[in-house]
């Protein structure tokens, strides 16, 4: 099962600075390419900070407008890289308060920017290709169970699984797995068992 990583969410070829870069050109861009903030890179293209809206705004707001991106800039900036999954970003954007992270490659050149609206989209896969996902990778490959064996209904990014399992161990695993595929909002789990191995007893579950 193959999640999407920062790398397929991201923009590519992102819009950057230079530390010396004017306050108005750094509006102009935001402006034309109706962005809210932009990385600032140093020679080597590798991102040395971010300026933002907010950023500009405070300056203005101080009267300053003749400052440079290496003025008004949030350094040091805080980078994703491509092969991060979405989980790891969004927690990187939570912990550091931030609400985009330039991208770098191995040498730490910026590649492009991944921003929360990027990690929003995520959450807005059709509920049919969600469901396709559970029945091929989690039933047929991972479990290697007929798709017929269970029933998975996705409403809104919901799952409901319904059915019976061989084994009751089985149950918090494969819930756990339905909730790794992209896309998942919440997992109802009303799966039953035809054996309870967690007892350590051949224990039979009732009909």
């Amino acid at each position: 099962m193959r999640h999407r990583t920062v790398g397929d969410l991201m923009t590519p070829t992102a819009v950057s600075v230079r530390p010396g870069t004017t306050f108005k050109e750094i509006a102009r861009l935001l402006d034309e390419y109706d962005i809210t903030a932009v990385p600032v890179v140093d020679d080597g293209g590798r991102p040395v900070g971010v300026v933002s809206e907010a950023d500009l705004l405070r300056k203005q707001t101080s009267g300053d407008v003749g400052s440079t991106a290496g003025d008004v800039m949030t350094s040091p900036a805080v980078v994703a890289e491509p092969e991060w999954n979405a989980v790891r970003a969004a927690r990187t954007m939570e912990g550091r308060k931030v609400k985009r992270l330039p991208v770098v490659d191995v040498e730490g050149r910026l590649i492009g920017v991944i921003s929360r609206g990027d990690l929003v989209k995520l959450f807005l896969r059709q509920d049919h290709a969600i469901q396709e996902e559970i029945l091929e990778d989690v039933i047929v490959r991972t479990l290697r169970l007929p798709p017929s064996s269970l029933t998975v209904e996705v409403t809104d990014g919901r799952v409901t699984l319904s059915g019976s399992l061989e084994r009751r161990s089985l149950l918090p695993v494969t819930a756990r797995l339905c909730e790794g595929v992209d896309g998942v909002v919440d997992v109802v789990n009303r799966l039953g068992y035809d054996r309870d191995d967690t007892t350590g007893e051949a224990t039979v579950r009732p009909s």
